[in-house]
């Protein structure tokens, strides 16, 4: 309609199938929420982004192939966008298996930091190799970092995570500046009719998708209802997908990689705000606020206090008789 190539369009398709888990889950916590719906979208909310970098990747490689000068089909493109899969979950095997083998917990760290460089100098000379620079290491990362975690006891993750965690959280601090440190805030103020499109678009998408799967799988009626609005919170994996998918645009259709930068920002400002409050109303509508453990033994304190000021006041009504 606007006369915008239309694999434009598939490229938000891809980033939008991206949710952000920390909202909805920090309301389960805060709130205490249990049921149906929290026990689907807990699974969910790891599953999502998983499912969802596999098909914006994809995507990545067609829209790849159709915009390089290099003569590559689209079988082999998708071959290289899954290589990092194939190469962490390897890496992350032989680290599982080797951590078994130790004890002290300084031994852990040496291994898996000694490994997670052997993953990244790999992932840097597969990359040179490449026709095409679409070797993706957040892929990498993430096929390592499950195959690892899986191998140890929960025990053993626990105590190496306590000391990686400082890393990553410094490195999720890089992450976001880098991609926020080039971004144009006139790029946000000009893509108010994209914005508006996208935001409406993917709400849309989200509900039904999940109202009919959980239909298909025979879900309960209120996961039906309710399970798409606790996944309309946007995620930080979409600045991410984002980030890949203008620099691969920018040498060739800078104007499509304008749009695409301005609306995915100005999106997830914008659901930030909206859509943790549609999550929350979506587990009050379930009726699965303060359902969980220690929930229900806070409402059954707040019933005790209640009912001990009705019995006080009635004392003393009867004794002022």
């Amino acid at each position: 309609i606007v006369d915008v190539p239309l694999y434009l369009a598939f490229l938000f398709g891809g980033i939008a199938l991206a949710t952000a888990p920390a909202p909805s889950l920090s309301i389960v916590n805060e709130f205490k929420t249990d049921g149906p719906v929290t026990k689907t979208l807990i699974p969910m909310a790891a599953l999502d982004d998983l499912v969802g970098a596999i098909i914006f990747f994809t995507v990545i490689a067609v829209v790849a192939t159709q915009l390089s000068t290099t003569s590559i089909s689209i079988g082999a493109m998708l071959l290289f966008v899954f290589i990092p899969v194939f190469l962490g979950l390897i890496l992350g095997f032989m680290t599982g298996k080797w951590l078994q083998k130790l004890k002290q917990i300084q031994s852990m760290l040496m291994v898996l930091i000694g490994m997670l460089l052997v993953c990244v100098g790999s992932g840097f000379w597969i990359s040179q190799q490449l026709p095409l620079p679409i070797f993706n290491f957040m892929l990498l990362g993430m096929g390592f970092s499950a195959a690892f975690s899986n191998c140890i006891q929960p025990g053993t993750l626990d105590q190496i995570m306590k000391y990686i965690n400082p890393a990553i959280h410094f490195s999720l601090v890089i992450v976001i500046l880098n991609l926020g440190a080039p971004l144009d805030y006139h790029l946000i103020l000009n893509a108010g009719f994209y914005t508006l499109v996208y935001i409406l678009v993917r709400a849309i998408g989200k509900y039904i998708g999940a109202y009919m799967g959980a239909k298909w799988s025979h879900a309960p009626d209120t996961v039906r209802k309710y399970l798409g609005f606790t996944l309309l919170p946007h995620s930080g994996v979409s600045l991410v997908f984002t980030g890949i998918a203008v620099s691969m645009l920018q040498s060739t259709a800078l104007e499509c990689a304008t749009i695409l930068q301005g609306t995915i920002a100005a999106a997830a400002v914008i659901n930030e705000v909206i859509a943790v409050f549609f999550a929350k109303k979506g587990f009050e509508w379930a009726k699965e606020l303060n359902q969980g453990k220690e929930g229900k033994t806070c409402d059954k304190r707040i019933e005790k206090e209640k009912a001990d000021k009705v019995f006080s006041w009635l004392l003393s009504r009867n004794s002022g008789h």
